[in-house]
């Protein structure tokens, strides 16, 4: 895959994004709900996938997870380094990746709103079904799980954040969609379509 500068330019911007969306709720400690921040990380990893493209959604969320891993506090609570790596909440980060690149994938022949819309709730999925899975398991393996901690109460605790993250998904796909009829269709954006 060939990148050209404008690919550059916007795969950072999709890591400035995130970094911003990880750490817009920082300093109201509320948002913290069974130790998973409410963030707006999900909305900008699947706007990564469904305007980039699938490879290039994907390149510029492992971006953001290796500036975070290498020490710049990008990460949600402005947290970063390989500690992180066994945090319980690290497995929604991973998740960004498949995230991007499955809301990619699925608007790659199709871009219809619907689609759009499909593109955003699938990416969602991902990011959910990787994020507790992994926060599960790191309670049981090696982090401190709290007191009666079931596969049950981790899916529970993201009960919270779902409503918010559904809202933000189909805009994502919304605005996603609004951008491809009037940005991405034209002039030096083209190129982005076909390298979904």
């Amino acid at each position: 895959m060939k990148l050209k500068a404008l690919d550059l330019t916007l795969a950072s911007m999709f890591v400035g994004l995130m970094a911003i969306g990880a750490n817009i709720t920082a300093l109201v400690p509320f948002m913290v709900i069974g130790g998973v921040p409410i963030t707006l990380q999900t909305f900008f990893a699947i706007l990564a996938g469904i305007i980039l493209g699938s490879r290039l959604g994907a390149i510029s969320m492992t971006v953001y997870a290796l500036v975070g891993l290498a020490g710049v506090p990008v990460f949600a609570q402005f947290s970063a380094g390989f500690s992180t790596l066994i945090s319980p909440t690290f497995g929604f980060i991973l998740s960004f990746i498949l995230t991007a690149y499955v809301a990619g994938k699925v608007v790659k022949n199709n871009r219809s709103l619907a689609a759009f819309i499909s593109a955003a709730l699938a990416g969602l999925f991902i990011n959910y079904v990787v994020g507790t899975n992994w926060m599960y398991f790191a309670y049981k393996l090696w982090a401190a799980a709290p007191e009666g901690f079931t596969y049950k109460l981790a899916w529970l605790w993201m009960v919270a954040p779902l409503p918010k993250d559904i809202i933000l998904a189909v805009l994502a796909g919304m605005m996603g969609h609004r951008l491809e009829r009037t940005i991405l269709s034209k002039g030096s954006f083209k190129h982005l379509r076909k390298a979904v």
